[in-house]
């Protein structure tokens, strides 16, 4: 059988599939889940519009310097808030910027994940 083919169903009980890539565990290439524990950092909500063409951007700073922890974050803020934004893991910590004054929607978000803050 080749490689090229894709199992399309399957009565084995052992057959289980990733639930990000949906390839069988046994190929699966997905890094695995890093749990970040809500005590060990304080973000810093800040806003910037310097060198940015006067557009305002608010800043999530002091974050886990952890790449799959902040573009999954990253991720969840850009979709409830509507705009886009990026982060970064290239400083001493990691970073997370969101197009527009959010702060106020990025702290409820962080509340209901019980992650501690502080600026407005």
């Amino acid at each position: 059988m080749s490689n090229n083919t894709k199992l399309v169903w399957s009565d084995d009980p052992n057959d289980k599939k990733c639930s990000k890539c949906k390839e069988f565990l046994a190929h699966c290439q997905c890094k695995p889940e890093v749990e970040i524990k809500d005590s060990k950092f304080v973000a810093i909500f800040r806003l910037e519009k310097n060198s940015r063409g006067g557009k305002t951007v608010t800043v999530v700073d002091n974050l886990p310097k952890n790449e799959i922890f902040l573009r999954d974050l990253c991720s969840e803020l850009k979709k409830k808030c509507g705009t886009g934004g990026t982060y970064s893991t290239a400083g001493k910590e990691g970073l997370i910027e969101i197009q527009g004054d959010k702060r106020i929607q990025i702290k409820e978000i962080f509340d209901k994940k019980k992650f501690k803050y502080k600026g407005m």
